[in-house]
């Protein structure tokens, strides 16, 4: 008895293959040559900047008083030892006094500081 639920299906005749892993060179090397040898390497000028070293970049470029200039090393050291990119304002008060600073007059309104400015 022959099966007739499951007949073979007939066989399919392949007329083409592409090959869509090979890659296809599609510049010859001859004309890579030509071109390189025409143009000339393009000449590139390098600016010469000037930095200032022992400034954070981020702030604004100004001249800082040596006070200034002793408490931003004294961050950056701070923050290099304790490995603390952003140091809470008690890590910066302790900072501040471990300078020498400490409070002598009375409290100022902040205000009164602005105005100065």
């Amino acid at each position: 008895m022959t099966s007739t639920l499951n007949p073979k299906a007939p066989a399919k005749k392949r007329t083409s293959h592409v090959n869509r892993l090979a890659k296809v060179e599609r510049r010859s090397y001859a004309r890579r040559q030509a071109l390189a040898e025409d143009a000339p390497p393009p000449v590139v000028e390098r600016r010469v900047v000037e930095r200032r070293k022992q400034i954070d970049p981020t702030t604004c470029e100004r001249d800082y008083s040596g006070d200034e200039v002793d408490f931003m090393r004294a961050m950056d050291e701070y923050k290099r030892l304790a490995g603390r990119q952003f140091p809470t304002w008690s890590e910066v008060l302790e900072v501040v006094r471990a300078i020498g600073y400490e409070r002598v007059n009375a409290p100022v309104a902040i205000s009164t500081i602005l105005e100065d400015d």
